[in-house]
């Protein structure tokens, strides 16, 4: 600010995977002890990921409190248990987008539930790759297979549509939709050198991580240059770049660090901690 300092951080944006989280999906105990000095402060803290609520609910409860949640890259908003805000994706969307995958070789994995019911459906027979197949197997009793995967949509309120395998193999499978879908929905990628791995996720057309800290920004009186954010993929991109401080953690794609945001430390170099103690407690 010009004649001044820059406005004290009053709202974290924090994606989970690759961000909060070490590679073992561990939160240590530095990244924590920053957390709980920051939202003892008074700073509000809110995970924006693409997880699901019962996935996200988990390291939310760790955290301890009332945590609000972005959830499926901005679909859902909740806070305090109470459902904000449901973005679902219309079903002939759903369907024209599992069918294109279908004919690039790809297999879509269904998320559903308009209030967060977290239900993933799969086809029978469905041989995902052994990154996705290890994604659904954590599902548990969420996960329903189903021997007709588009007739299963007509009894289904679909929240988006996944698909993940190698980057060459996803790169046909993003040209495929892009062909279809520009303008009728949002396709995320989110890129993982390190695990060979490329997913990407059909969403409501309006949906975004950024478009959804926006919403809680203007619930709670706070602005664009109060918040600080930080993410590892290019769904993070935005919410990274209308942020008054946006990071971009150092295990992030080649690619995007390469776009000139400031770069903290990995995940497994407590890289959200030294933002917060750096930037947030005046360390």
């Amino acid at each position: 600010m010009p004649g001044g300092s820059r406005p004290r951080v009053r709202l974290l944006a924090l994606d989970i995977d690759g961000t909060l989280l070490t590679s073992e999906r561990a939160l240590t105990p530095r990244t924590r002890d920053a957390l709980d000095r920051a939202r003892a402060a008074g700073v509000r803290l809110v995970l924006v990921t693409g997880r699901r609520l019962p996935s996200a609910r988990r390291i939310a409860r760790d955290l301890g409190g009332d945590v609000p949640l972005i959830l499926h890259n901005g679909a859902l908003v909740v806070d305090g248990g109470e459902l904000l805000r449901s973005l679902g994706l219309p079903r002939d969307v759903a369907r024209e987008a599992s069918e294109r995958g279908l004919a690039t070789g790809a297999e879509p994995v269904l998320h559903c539930g308009a209030r967060g019911e977290g239900r993933l459906l799969v086809r029978a027979g469905a041989h995902p790759s052994p990154l996705m197949a290890y994604y659904l197997e954590r599902a548990g009793d969420d996960l329903r297979i189903v021997p007709d995967l588009l007739a299963a949509l007509g009894d289904e309120e679909p929240i988006q549509v996944m698909f993940g395998g190698r980057p060459e193999e996803m790169k046909v499978t993003l040209a495929a939709l892009e062909e279809t879908l520009t303008g009728r929905a949002r396709i995320e990628r989110s890129v993982y050198p390190a695990k060979d791995l490329v997913i990407l996720e059909v969403l409501e057309r309006t949906v975004a991580k950024a478009s959804a800290v926006v919403f809680l920004q203007g619930r709670w009186g706070i602005t664009a240059e109060e918040t600080m954010a930080i993410g590892d993929n290019w769904n993070d991109r935005e919410m990274i770049a209308q942020a008054g401080l946006g990071f971009v953690m150092g295990n992030a794609d080649p690619e995007l660090r390469g776009l000139g945001f400031p770069v903290l430390p990995t995940n497994d170099e407590d890289g959200v901690a030294e933002a917060i103690e750096r930037h947030v407690l005046g360390q």
